[in-house]
């Protein structure tokens, strides 16, 4: 069976790894910050021609910032996220 370019509908979801429940590719395609979730290629590559599809609708930048990058470790990210909601707490007052 040859994979196609696109993506599958919304109907057709898959365990997300970080979030542990099913999701569809809408959602991954934009869940970090308007851009694909970094794991996005390894969930979706049994189910369609992911790395074509995202090269056709993404920037070299874009795809730079997502895929071109070291991933910082979890305990950094929640470190930033709770900066962050601090932050803006403090904006709110």
């Amino acid at each position: 069976m040859k994979k196609e370019s696109t993506p599958p509908g919304d109907d057709f979801e898959i365990r997300c790894p970080r979030l542990g429940h099913h999701l569809a590719f809408s959602y991954c395609r934009v869940e970090n910050k308007g851009l694909p979730c970094f794991k996005v290629i390894d969930c979706w590559y049994r189910h369609f021609m992911i790395e074509d599809f995202l090269r056709k609708n993404l920037t070299s930048e874009e795809w730079d910032r997502v895929f071109n990058h070291p991933i910082k470790p979890k305990v950094l990210s929640l470190i930033e996220l709770i900066e962050e909601a601090q932050k803006e707490k403090q904006q709110e007052q």
